[in-house]
């Protein structure tokens, strides 16, 4: 982070999923520039324990439980960092769900319930805090995306590439209205991250078979992630708005 409208410990951020993965690292690597971040998540218990760990860097971190199906939750959630920090100048959409169902087995409420969360959830988080920024005359927006929504998804099934897809028009249509306020809105596409969530969906042989096939022969980091969208977040990133960002060990050129 650098000085701008606010100085670096004037900056107040959530990070949505931020219990663990990519927004944890997200989270830890806003921290260690010097903010102030809310880390939300439905596991509250794990988003303190992992907002723990984050003692002593520069910043400061506190967990927030939120349930994005929910905007009573989402406004409680934007609240509740207002009261522990101040007013929000960052918001971090990370929160994701991801199933590998194929298409003609999708049912209608795994359906809804992917685009609610990846999808839906971002747009009322979004709204929740448009209003603050906007008076403030500064903020930073970033949704965490996928190559998914630029191609189609490695490992997620229709309603995650729909929803990612989905993502990038929001992050486009934000980017519009909010420009002349002082507020960016911007995408991060990561391909294929090193996650417990993608161990956890994927066979050691098919995991083998991606790394092999990616130009960079590896797969990202959440750090990787997280250093990206602390760069997008900061001032030097004033003229960057409506972008999305790819982050893929050049997966994208295949």
């Amino acid at each position: 982070m650098t000085d701008g409208p606010t100085s670096q410990n004037e900056r107040v951020a959530i990070v949505t999923g931020a219990a663990r993965g990519i927004g944890a690292a997200i989270a830890e690597r806003l921290v260690g520039a010097g903010a102030s971040v809310v880390l939300a998540d439905r596991d509250v218990d794990g988003a303190r324990q992992t907002a723990a760990t984050m003692a002593g860097l520069a910043g400061q971190a506190c967990a927030v439980g939120v349930d994005l199906a929910d905007r009573s939750s989402i406004l409680g959630m934007v609240d509740q960092a207002q009261q522990a920090f101040g007013p929000v100048s960052i918001l971090v959409n990370n929160a994701g769900i991801m199933f590998r169902t194929r298409f003609g087995d999708i049912d209608l409420d795994e359906w809804n319930g992917t685009l609610q969360v990846n999808l839906t959830g971002p747009f009322l988080c979004t709204q929740a805090v448009m209003a603050g920024m906007k008076e403030a005359g500064f903020g930073r927006i970033v949704n965490i995306a996928s190559s998914a929504g630029r191609s189609v998804s490695t490992l997620g099934g229709a309603h995650y590439t729909a929803s990612k897809a989905g993502l990038l028009g929001l992050t486009r249509a934000v980017a519009k209205e909010m420009a002349p306020h002082g507020v960016t809105v911007n995408a991060v596409c990561p391909g294929l991250i090193d996650t417990q969530m993608a161990r956890d969906t994927t066979s050691a042989e098919e995991l083998q078979g991606f790394i092999e096939a990616f130009p960079a022969q590896r797969l990202g980091t959440p750090a990787e992630i997280g250093s990206l969208v602390v760069f997008l977040c900061s001032t030097e990133a004033g003229y960057i708005t409506g972008a999305s960002v790819d982050i893929n060990g050049g997966d994208l050129m295949m």
